[in-house]
């Protein structure tokens, strides 16, 4: 059993509102945020499958807790990346509740987290790059996780990416935080033509040495690659190959990464 804490604190650390419960915990924020708001996640366990939800207008997130996550809440140009409904207004529902046996051993897509951060945090997935457009939050890496696949523009939710800044040596890093089995990957590349270039190739690095070449097309749907099972606890995406177009900003809105988490076997006397 987990003992859940979470926390409101403000820019100087001092506590606004706390709740505690036994593998759930839930907490009500009647104020409006201010910056430097942090919503803390605390667990007397680690290494944790936990359902979490940092704002009801964001929705819940599978995750796996490494220790405990401040979570930032975003403003100014930050902001501009997320719905205009999230963190709004004076009345936010917050929740993490320990995942269940069936929940955790569910295929889905293991790359999705609508809470990851732009800094490192003990919360998985988690997406960093070596570039990322001129520092602005709606090129970070960590849009391509968050599930919204809106890819007919560019600029502002819903339409965040990852953006390379023209770099030719551009690359993404997703993080499982564990050991998963994956057997297919889709992109959803950013389509904003004739403003946006697009991607024909790119390489797929995974943690246990494989590598994988892939071939990308200029279109707007989903592009399924089904991929021979593997066991990693990371992938990284490089090598990106620029279509012979007039736009230099090939951008990638949304990566899907579809498998099941490796579970420990159940000891038996």
């Amino acid at each position: 059993m987990a003992v859940f804490s979470l926390k409101i604190m403000d820019k100087d650390g001092n506590t606004l509102a706390v709740a505690k419960g036994e593998d759930f915990v839930d907490l009500v924020y009647a104020q409006e945020y201010k910056p430097g708001d942090i919503i803390e996640l605390q667990s007397s366990e680690n290494n944790l499958h936990v359902n979490w939800q940092v704002d009801d207008a964001l929705g819940v997130s599978f995750v796996y807790v490494t220790g405990t996550v401040q979570y930032d809440i975003p403003f100014g140009e930050k902001r501009i990346s997320y719905s205009p409904k999230v963190f709004y207004g004076n009345r936010h529902y917050i929740y993490a509740e320990k995942a269940s046996e069936a929940e955790i051993k569910c295929y889905r897509n293991l790359a999705l987290n609508k809470a990851d951060q732009h800094k490192d945090v003990p919360c998985y997935p988690h997406a960093t790059a070596n570039v990322e457009t001129r520092g602005e939050s709606v090129f970070a890496a960590k849009n391509a996780i968050d599930g919204v696949r809106a890819n007919l523009s560019h600029g502002e939710w819903p339409y965040e990416s990852w953006g390379i800044n023209r770099r030719d040596d551009a690359a993404m890093k997703l993080e499982f935080g564990r050991k998963v089995e994956v057997d297919k990957l889709v992109f959803y590349t950013r389509s904003d033509f004739p403003h946006d270039n697009w991607w024909t190739d790119a390489t797929v690095t995974f943690s246990d040495g494989s590598v994988l070449q892939i071939s990308l097309k200029k279109q707007a749907t989903a592009q399924v690659i089904p991929i021979e099972k593997r066991v990693i606890e990371w992938l990284e995406l490089g090598n990106l190959v620029k279509a012979d177009d007039p736009s230099p900003f090939p951008a990638l809105t949304q990566i899907e990464v579809y498998g099941t988490v490796v579970t420990e076997p159940e000891m038996t006397e």
